[in-house]
C-alpha cells in the first residue's frame, strides 16, 4: 500500500472532488484505528504519509501520568499501564513506539482499505450535500442515465440525482442520453448518501423557466405574482410591470411569441396563459378569467369568491374537468364558485342565498357578502394586453 499511497491520494481526490489534504487525512486515520485496533490499545497513533516517497509512519506516544487530565485521555497512560510496556518508565515520561505494517497481518490492511473506502464515501455525500443545499430552487441540466421502474436516474457530472414519478410530466417519454432540465427540488441527507431530487412539475420550474427566456424578469422589471400549474396541460401566470412603459404580457409573450412558446416546448406543449395582475383585486379576479367575461363578482368572507360569467361563456370559465377554474383559485389562493349570468338570474332568493355562502367553514363568525365593481378596467379594450400567451 506504501507504494499506492500518494497516487490513491491524488487519484481520489480527482474522481471525488475532495481536497487532498482531507482525503489524506482520512488515510491517517484508518491506518491510527488499524493500530489502535492491533495494540489493543485506544491511545493516541501518530500516522504519517512522506507524500513524496508514499512512505506511512506510525508510532505509539503518551505522556506518562499519575493521573488523567479529564478530555486529554487519549494522549495519556497511567503508570502502572505504561510499565506494562516499559517497566523503568515513570510519571513525566513518554512512551513512543513505532509499529510497522508487517505487524498489522493481511486482515488489518484488507480493514484499513475497507475503512478508508467507507470514509470516502461519507466524504462524497456530504460533498454532495453542500454542493447542492444552497441550490435547492435552481434550474440544472443534466443527461438521462437510467430510466428504472418510473424514477428517472439524471447524471450532473459529478453526482446522480432523480425525478420521482410525481415530479415528472404525464404522457412525457424520456430515454437513455437525452438531456433533461429540471428544478432542483430537494436534497436528502439520508445514511444511504445524498440524494438530489428534482421536478418537472413543481410550479417553481415555470417560474424559474420565464426567468430564463425572459429577461425583464431576470433583472426584476417585470414581477411574477403567481402562478398555477396543471403539469403538461395548462399554466396561468400572473405577472407585473415596475416600469410603466415596459408591458409585462408583452415581455412573456415575446416577438411573435419566441419566449413564451420556448417554454410551452420544453413543458411538452403546456398552454400558459399569461394574466396580467392588478393590485385591485376586482379586476385581478376578472384578468384571471380571461377570456371569459366577469359580469359581477361576489366576496364571500375571506377565502371565497362567487363570480358571475356570460352564459356563453360558462363552459369556457369552467374548463374541460373544472380545469381552468382550478387554476384561478390556485392562482388567485380562494375558493372559487362560477355560475352562468342568466343561470344566477333564475335562481329564487332561497338559491343565491346557499351560493353566496356554501363552502365557507364554520367558526368564522359573521359571513359578509361584498359585491365588487369591476366595471372599469383599464386594460380591458386593449387585446395586446389581454391576450393569452399561448393556445
Amino acid at each position: 500500500m506504501n507504494l499506492e499511497v500518494n497516487e490513491l491520494i491524488t487519484q481520489i481526490s480527482k474522481e471525488k472532488n475532495i481536497p487532498q489534504g482531507i482525503v489524506e487525512e482520512t488515510i491517517k486515520a484508518a491506518f491510527a484505528a488499524a493500530a489502535k485496533k492491533y495494540l489493543e490499545l485506544d491511545k493516541f497513533v501518530d500516522v504519517k504519509i512522506n507524500r513524496v516517497t508514499s512512505d506511512i509512519s506510525m508510532q505509539l506516544v503518551v505522556n506518562v501520568v499519575e493521573n488523567y487530565t479529564e478530555g486529554n485521555e487519549e494522549k495519556e497512560m497511567l503508570l502502572d499501564e505504561a510499565r506494562e510496556i516499559e517497566p523503568e518508565i515513570e510519571v513525566g515520561d513518554q512512551i513512543t513506539r513505532d509499529i510497522t505494517q508487517d505487524e498489522f497481518g493481511r486482515n488489518i490492511i484488507l480493514t484499513i482499505k475497507q475503512m478508508v473506502v467507507q470514509r470516502i464515501r461519507e466524504l462524497e455525500r456530504r460533498k454532495i450535500f453542500e454542493d447542492y443545499k444552497d441550490r435547492v430552487g435552481d434550474l440544472i441540466t443534466g443527461s438521462i442515465q437510467q430510466v428504472d421502474r418510473g424514477i428517472i436516474l439524471v447524471n450532473l457530472g459529478r453526482t446522480e440525482a432523480i425525478i420521482p414519478q410525481n415530479e415528472q410530466i404525464r404522457g412525457e417519454k424520456y430515454r437513455q442520453g437525452d438531456t433533461v432540465r429540471a428544478y432542483i427540488l430537494d436534497v436528502d441527507d439520508s445514511s444511504t448518501g445524498a440524494q438530489v431530487i428534482l421536478s418537472r412539475t413543481h410550479p417553481q420550474f415555470l417560474v424559474k423557466l420565464f426567468e430564463l427566456e425572459v429577461p425583464e424578469i431576470y433583472d426584476k422589471i417585470v414581477e411574477i405574482k403567481g402562478v398555477a400549474r396543471d403539469p403538461g396541460k395548462r399554466a396561468k401566470i400572473a405577472v407585473y410591470s415596475r416600469d410603466d412603459r415596459i408591458d409585462p404580457v408583452g415581455s412573456c409573450v415575446g416577438m411573435k411569441g419566441n419566449r413564451v412558446q420556448a417554454i410551452v416546448r420544453e413543458l411538452s406543449g403546456e398552454r400558459i396563459d399569461i394574466v396580467h395582475w392588478n393590485e385591485n383585486f376586482d379586476v385581478y379576479v376578472k384578468r384571471s378569467f380571461h377570456p371569459s367575461e366577469v359580469k359581477k363578482i361576489f366576496f364571500v368572507g375571506e377565502n371565497k369568491i362567487v363570480s358571475i360569467v356570460e352564459q356563453e361563456d360558462l363552459a369556457q370559465a369552467i374548463g374541460k374537468n373544472g380545469q381552468n377554474i382550478r387554476l384561478v383559485s390556485k392562482l388567485l389562493k380562494k375558493q372559487i364558485d362560477v355560475f352562468g349570468s342568466d343561470d344566477f338570474a333564475r335562481m329564487s332568493e332561497e338559491e343565491r342565498e346557499q351560493a353566496l355562502t356554501k363552502g365557507i367553514q364554520e367558526g368564522e363568525g359573521e359571513v359578509t357578502v361584498a359585491e365588487a365593481d369591476i366595471s372599469a378596467d383599464p386594460l380591458s379594450a386593449s387585446p395586446k394586453r389581454s391576450r393569452k400567451g399561448a393556445n
